[in-house]
């Protein structure tokens, strides 16, 4: 599959969305925050995604997507989540899950994202989760617990 994106640029988008579904609207400064850097590289960035067609962006003004823009954030935000859901379900830390969901929303084949969508959606929708499921769960944290008390290993 060709990317169409830097993975940079992936980043951009879904902190512009995830800013703009937050507040309403993105500034320079609300998405330099969000992605942890300085505003005038993120002017540099957001200007390429203008000329690109994902963003619409004035100087001094904010910064809306395109339709376009905002169909692929939205897209690359759900992929985002699952995985940070599937990463808490298997009892990472969130703090880990975070930053490591950030990773794995870049690395994978669509196909692989639609099993980790399906997995997720099938374990956490609770009004539809049979009871082995939810047992399931009880037990995977029931053993991480008794693993983690008998082990002097650490996984590095």
């Amino acid at each position: 599959m060709e990317r169409v994106l830097s993975r940079r640029a992936e980043d951009y988008l879904r902190s512009i969305y995830e800013v703009i579904e937050r507040k309403g609207f993105a500034r320079i400064k609300d998405i330099a925050k969000e992605l942890g850097l300085k505003p005038s590289t993120v002017v540099e960035m957001v200007r390429k995604l203008h000329k690109s067609g994902f963003v619409r962006y004035e100087k001094y003004g904010g910064v809306t997507l395109t339709p376009r823009g905002r169909e692929i954030a939205k897209a690359i935000k759900e992929r985002h989540d699952i995985f940070k859901k599937f990463l808490e379900l298997i009892l990472v830390p969130e703090d880990v899950a975070l930053k490591d969901s950030h990773i794995l929303e870049h690395q994978l084949d669509p196909k692989t994202v639609l099993q980790f969508t399906r997995f997720v959606k099938f374990i956490t929708e609770a009004s539809e989760r049979p009871r082995f499921v939810r047992r399931w769960m009880e037990q995977f944290k029931e053993y991480c617990k008794r693993e983690e008390e008998g082990s002097t290993q650490r996984i590095c």
